[in-house]
């Protein structure tokens, strides 16, 4: 499966090469390809909200080049810079939280799809979607890459487009009730699994093998046979 996304990653890349090109010989600022994919971001939330789902995923899909965009060309330019990557986490969060919140009035107030339901796991993805990025964003201030866990942001981009895009609201609605279930779930293990990821590379080694062996005391050390020889040699008689 790895492979496999690795394959389309690369062709993608492939495709979106002379777009590139193109914007590296126009010296675009990195920071202004990123305001705009943000700015279209909102206008695929807005769509959502207002209930047209297959047109939404499609923009929001299309949006993702700039995604890519914006760090290529700070590359290539020579303008990559801290504020540019803040800049682009930022911004990030501003594109999740509005995704997620398009879908939430949709549900809140599409008559049709209602669901009160829907839109609680909807609170919950935006939640576990903020907490996934901002456990990694801390783990980075401690020195730690804690880039594990089931869904990346990529992951998640790719969950609010295609298949939105290609089914919209067909099968009145399921494909898109579990896409937004799945990705709460999804991004709460995330956010737990990058929780444990830290507690384990900040814990002791020796702190680690105590614990390790007061869950285990069947695993802990055996005892030299002189010593078992002793506890187990039969008192004197008095």
């Amino acid at each position: 499966m790895k492979s496999l996304w690795d394959s389309v990653k690369r062709g993608y890349l492939r495709l979106i090469e002379p777009v590139a090109d193109f914007l590296v010989r126009r010296r675009v600022n990195p920071n202004v390809i990123t305001t705009i994919g943000t700015l279209c971001t909102i206008a695929a939330a807005v769509t959502y909200a207002f209930g047209h789902i297959s047109i939404g995923g499609w923009i929001l899909g299309l949006t993702a080049l700039f995604d890519v965009l914006d760090g290529i060309v700070a590359r290539r330019t020579g303008r990559e810079t801290k504020f540019g990557a803040f800049y682009d986490s930022s911004l990030d969060r501003v594109s999740d939280g509005m995704i997620l919140g398009g879908l939430a009035v949709f549900y809140a107030t599409d008559t049709p799809r209602h669901s009160v339901a829907m839109v609680i796991i909807c609170l919950l993805a935006i939640i576990g979607t903020f907490l996934t990025s901002y456990t990694r964003a801390r783990a980075d201030a401690l020195g730690i890459d804690a880039k594990v866990g089931m869904i990346q942001r990529v992951e998640r981009v790719v969950l609010l487009s295609a298949p939105q895009a290609l089914f919209g609201l067909a099968f009145e609605g399921w494909v898109l009730a579990a896409i937004v279930t799945l990705l709460a779930v999804t991004s709460w293990i995330t956010a737990v699994q990058r929780i444990a990821f830290v507690h384990a590379a900040t814990t002791p080694p020796d702190e680690q093998r105590e614990k390790s062996v007061a869950e285990h005391p069947s695993h802990s050390t055996p005892a030299p046979d002189g010593a078992r020889a002793a506890v187990h040699a039969p008192s004197p008689q008095p």
